[in-house]
């Protein structure tokens, strides 16, 4: 299932910043992301959970962040500020909430139910943590809940996978590979949108753009992040070439011709070119031209 390109956004990079951190908010304002996740889970110690809720609804109600999308990660839903977290979020209005810790398709029943009940309108998105090895289990069943509830986005939660798998992270993200394979794959099937999971180490800039560069191969739209000077790397993979771009223009002009009108297979640039790589060009121009906007 393919995703709707008529209002596309980019999402190359995802940035967390920590809701208990006034001056990380406020940097967020200015910062290169394309999306901005503010933090009440795992960044947020408890002592600080309410006043973190009090102070990232208070932002976000106030739209300061411009151009970027703005989502707000609540706590899990089972834990004693989840619930509290969702409705809070729900009034301050942000693009989407984020909610960890799914592990099946009711979770997704549970969670939509529980924002119509806090008054979200359907323009309020729903984007989960895949975190848990039963929502790798069950990917293609919590993928599938799209068609009926909010649910648009995937993003991965790499280091809680790594812990409830006891897996042991390697430079090539081995012990992940068919978990995110198989998250991208749910994704596409349903229209959804694949976010990758964080690098962890803020100085090794190779290993960053190493990592970026097996997730654009892999599938997904874009990075989550832990910090503003990740940002660059990340945009900077995760945006189509110049090359890319005038390939695409040319394969939509190609196909654009009076005298080519109901072909299935053109020769463009010297490439056998088919209906399929139009699908892929037209979505290629539809990001260069959301990522121009943005800047």
């Amino acid at each position: 299932m393919a995703q709707d390109i008529s209002n596309i956004r980019p999402r190359r990079s995802c940035l967390y910043m920590p809701g208990s951190n006034a001056r990380a908010m406020e940097k967020a304002k200015n910062v290169a992301a394309d999306c901005i996740i503010l933090d009440l889970e795992d960044a947020v110690a408890p002592e600080a959970k309410q006043s973190a809720r009090d102070a990232v609804c208070t932002q976000v109600a106030a739209r300061p962040f411009g151009h970027r999308e703005v989502v707000i990660r609540t706590n899990a839903l089972d834990t004693e500020w989840g619930m509290n977290d969702l409705m809070a979020a729900v009034r301050a209005g942000p693009d989407a909430i984020l909610i960890p810790k799914v592990t099946d398709a009711q979770d997704i029943a549970a969670i939509d139910a529980a924002m119509d009940a806090a008054g979200a309108d359907d323009s309020l998105a729903l984007w989960v943590m895949i975190e848990m090895p039963l929502a790798i289990l069950g990917i293609a069943s919590i993928a599938a809940m799209a068609r009926s509830t909010r649910l648009t986005a995937f993003v991965m939660g790499t280091n809680d996978l790594a812990k409830e798998m006891l897996a042991v992270p390697t430079p090539d993200r081995a012990a992940f590979h068919t978990a995110l394979s198989l998250s991208v794959s749910a994704a596409r099937a349903h229209g959804l949108i694949a976010i990758d999971g964080v690098y962890n180490d803020i100085s090794d800039s190779d290993g960053l753009r190493a990592e970026c560069e097996q997730g654009r191969i892999m599938g997904f739209e874009g990075k989550t992040l832990i910090h503003p000077a990740q940002l660059k790397s990340c945009n900077d993979i995760f945006s189509p070439s110049a090359q890319d771009i005038a390939d695409a223009r040319d394969i939509i002009a190609a196909f654009a011709e009076p005298a080519n009108k109901g072909q299935g297979v053109l020769k463009v640039n010297g490439r056998m070119t088919e209906i399929l790589h139009l699908e892929q060009a037209r979505r290629t121009v539809a990001i260069a031209e959301a990522i121009a906007r943005a800047e």
